[in-house]
């Protein structure tokens, strides 16, 4: 017989989005229910098991903020590895009895709204044993669940292995010894490349554009040289200034322009900020470093003397760390790094430069490319990203009541109320997606911004005998024109990044992300609510 589950609220992903609607959502009273489609909790830091897995945002904004949920955990790192958050979610589930109402191994893969019900049919890889009808959806998905991998001719024919680093086994793999390529310097690339170069007999690595990678100045619980653990007392201060910086960190951009200081004052600043650590070179500069190009170049040329002074090999430097730019510095999302450039200074390693010597194939040994030749492998990790922000929604099939899927909506280009909701698709919400501040800002305070507005706008829509909401056409363009504005003014359209969908062939290029900042996202949000959700329709 097929159990059928009739919900308020399913809620699609055990990650930081789904586990704050759950708790949040039942301390309310909804009736609400998770799909996750592994074996356990986390999202991302339960799938990505890679080598050198971690987080690049300081420990105590990478958590929920709200409630004690923080109190009885200790943190061990400054910048957390995947095992410990790991070990955080179990002790959230501790705290939280979650799993109880968690349905695991349950990939949701389709839904249809029902106009004469207001509700969504779910079906599931599990749809034979369990039906799903639910009130409202809640998209929980990450903006990294749809990995990309080049299609190069003859993967299929290489005799060792070959994996992308999403789905790296939760038994590892033996690189010790072995011959290995990485494909891609992102920040998987970064992370496993620093974390295996000591332990291979050789290292390859295929390098598209350089990652302007900045100092982690990691700091632990037992030396904190770098970085100085905060103390319990200090906890809801800290949680507190997620919603008043830029980026929900506890820094901002200060209030100076680059442009009025001169090439001394820069040159302080910016030794202060790599000396820092973190983001603070990124996130932490001066207020014009996205908006005027002089000022940008003058932190890239200080970013590039700092780290060529770390590598050795003239040729190596270039490609690395090359004199002119290959972007505006920061328009790409820049990785945290402990030793990565050193690991080029050791005889095993080697780079290509793929833009000069493209990848021809994969052959049966390793891999061939224009000037070098085929170069044999035991291993090849692809570390080439994923089709971020808009994929992992376009997994799911996702149609409304007039049988339009969201793949058929945004085919002429993305379109959102505040990054939460789509015209035409009534009752269903996502977090952490496409026009909101997700790329340029700390995760769970994103997170935690936009579930708090949409559950109360829940909890009045349950007041007021609401069934239905759906965001407007009108709600939608305006949204575009405001992140396509905020964005036009910067410098980030110059760089090919995924924050623009450039990474993956044939997608359409366009803003995917709010360059406003959390101040001014959260500004939108309750102008919305005030004004009695304007820009929505309640029935």
């Amino acid at each position: 017989m097929v159990k059928v589950e009739q919900l308020d609220v399913l809620v699609v992903g055990a990650g930081f989005s789904g586990l704050h609607f759950l708790q949040k959502l039942r301390k309310l009273n909804f009736n609400v229910k998770i799909c996750e489609a592994t074996s356990g909790i986390g999202g991302t830091w339960y799938i990505h098991r890679y080598p050198g897995a971690r987080v690049d945002s300081d420990f105590p904004f990478y958590q929920f903020t709200q409630d004690d949920i923080w109190k009885g955990f200790q943190w061990t790192e400054r910048f957390p590895g995947q095992q410990e958050l790991e070990q955080y979610f179990e002790h959230v589930d501790r705290k939280l009895n979650l799993k109880k109402d968690i349905m695991f191994n349950t990939r949701v893969t389709s839904a249809q709204f029902c106009s004469s019900t207001n509700q969504w049919l779910v079906k599931t890889n599990n749809s034979e044993e369990i039906t799903v009808r639910a009130k409202f959806i809640m998209l929980c998905v990450g903006f990294a669940d749809r990995k990309y991998t080049p299609k190069f001719k003859g993967v299929d024919e290489f005799k060792g292995i070959v994996l992308h680093t999403s789905v790296w086994p939760k038994s590892d793999i033996d690189v010790v010894g072995k011959r290995v390529a990485v494909i891609g310097t992102g920040a998987s690339g970064v992370q496993t490349i620093q974390e295996i170069a000591p332990k291979v007999d050789h290292l390859t690595v295929y390098q598209r554009t350089p990652n302007l990678a900045l100092p982690m100045q990691q700091s632990s619980l037992l030396d904190q040289t770098n970085w100085k653990f905060p103390t319990p007392d200090q906890f809801q201060e800290i949680f507190d200034s997620t919603r008043s910086t830029f980026s929900g960190l506890d820094f901002n951009f200060i209030p100076l322009n680059g442009s009025g200081a001169t090439h001394e004052q820069r040159e302080a600043y910016f030794e202060e900020c790599f000396r820092r650590g973190g983001f603070y070179f990124w996130i932490g500069n001066y207020q014009d470093i996205f908006t005027n190009a002089e000022v940008n170049d003058a932190a890239y040329q200080f970013w590039c003397k700092k780290t060529r002074s770390r590598i050795n090999d003239p040729v190596k430097k270039e490609i690395l760390a090359p004199t002119i730019a290959p972007h505006p510095f920061g328009t790409k999302r820049p990785s945290l790094e402990q030793r990565y450039y050193e690991v080029y200074n050791q005889s095993n390693v080697d780079i290509i430069n793929v833009r000069k010597s493209p990848i021809i194939e994969v052959t049966e040994k390793g891999i061939k490319t224009e000037v070098e030749g085929e170069i044999e492998f035991d291993v090849i990790i692809f570390a080439t990203g994923y089709d971020a922000q808009t994929g992992a929604i376009l997994n799911v099939e996702i149609k409304n009541e007039f049988n339009e899927s969201i793949e058929d909506k945004w085919r002429n280009g993305v379109l959102t109320n505040f990054g939460l909701s789509i015209a035409s698709f009534p009752n269903i919400f996502f977090t952490y997606g496409p026009q909101a501040p997700t790329a340029l800002s700390n995760g769970p305070a994103c997170i935690e911004i936009q579930a708090d507005w949409i559950i109360e706008l829940l909890v009045k829509m349950r007041q007021d005998h609401k069934t239905k909401i759906v965001a407007t056409e009108e709600a939608e363009a305006k949204w575009k024109e405001i992140v396509n504005g905020i964005w036009e003014k910067t410098l980030f359209p110059l760089a090919d990044s995924w924050y623009q969908g450039a990474n993956i062939p044939g997608k359409r290029r366009e803003t995917l992300n709010f360059a406003g900042g959390i101040p001014m996202y959260i500004s939108f949000l309750k102008d919305c609510s005030s004004d009695n959700y304007k820009g929505f329709e309640m029935s």
